[in-house]
């Protein structure tokens, strides 16, 4: 490291050192102050809890509703995520067999021997073939699904009481209304 770099480093420490980072204040000695206010380690029902940014801070009865129906769309969604991917789980397990019976039947033959090696290699490896379309997007949808309970995380170590019920009601709705799917799509 050059010596240039070394002050930058320090200044960069310096709030570290002093206990504070991004304004909240982390020792030990008082309870978690925030920028904005004190944060409740305990359920309530009070408004203010700022949720996932500083600017999103519903202070009124009308803002916390709107941000309990917001949660509360985002958890079916997250049960309709599921029951897609699901079901298309069991169409891309149907187009890889299709797909591998096709090259079963174009392959040439060979010896004996071969074809039995080939055979005891085929049961210790069954996992299907990497195939673009299908693996890109079941990233993409979990990557997705990932992201949400991300999210409904950080709603819930607010401890506000209305986002932890709305959270489990939404998540119990669209359970209710896509687990069907899903668990039809886990079956075939």
């Amino acid at each position: 490291m050059s010596l240039l770099a070394l002050p930058a480093l320090l200044l960069w420490l310096l709030p570290l050192v002093r206990g504070q980072v991004n304004g909240m204040d982390m020792s030990m000695d008082d309870g978690m102050t925030l920028a904005s206010g004190m944060m409740m380690p305990y359920l309530h029902f009070t408004r203010g809890d700022i949720l996932w940014f500083a600017g999103w801070v519903p202070q009124s009865a009308g803002a916390l509703a709107g941000a309990c129906i917001g949660l509360f769309i985002l958890a079916i969604v997250d049960r309709w995520l599921a029951a897609v991917r699901g079901m298309m789980e069991a169409h891309w397990r149907e187009a890889a067999a299709a797909a591998a019976a096709k090259s079963k039947k174009t392959s040439c033959g060979g010896d004996d021997a071969d074809d039995k090696g080939k055979k005891k290699l085929k049961r210790r490896l069954r996992a299907p073939p990497f195939i673009p379309a299908h693996d890109i997007t079941r990233g993409a949808l979990h990557a997705l699904q990932t992201l949400l309970g991300f999210a409904f995380m950080l709603a819930v170590m607010t401890f506000q009481a209305s986002y932890i019920i709305t959270l489990v009601l939404g998540l119990g709705v669209g359970e209710m209304l896509f687990g069907r799917y899903a668990a039809a799509a886990a079956m075939h």
